[in-house]
């Protein structure tokens, strides 16, 4: 196969300093697994455990075994710190607690 068939697809991968961003040209039908670790960033990311760290297509989940399309972006997700389904219960018991104690609120036509 001549390079000419090959897709071009992106291996995403962010810390909150920084973000790489890999392109790579690989066979139609290549798997994200193969393409991640084609991509070289599993070396300079040690921290990734593909067993551990869930991956997407441009925000949606997918498994390793997927088959790329030409100009799909894979990123590599980090674990989440907080459960997310915690920190909208706070959030919500903080809004409530911010609105039984409320202050003054302007009076129509201020």
């Amino acid at each position: 196969m001549s390079k000419a068939d090959n897709i071009t697809i992106e291996v995403a991968y962010a810390l909150p300093q920084q973000q790489m961003i890999i392109p790579l040209h690989v066979l139609p039908d290549t798997t994200a697994e193969a393409a991640i670790e084609a991509s070289g960033i599993l070396t300079k990311f040690p921290e990734i455990d593909l067993e551990v760290n869930q991956i997407g297509i441009f925000g949606k989940l997918i498994k390793l075994n997927t088959p790329l399309r030409h100009l799909d972006r894979v990123e590599i997700y980090r674990p989440l710190i907080a459960d997310p389904k915690e920190v909208r219960k706070q959030r919500a018991a903080d809004g409530k607690a911010m609105k039984k104690g409320g202050g003054d609120s302007p009076s129509e036509g201020e």
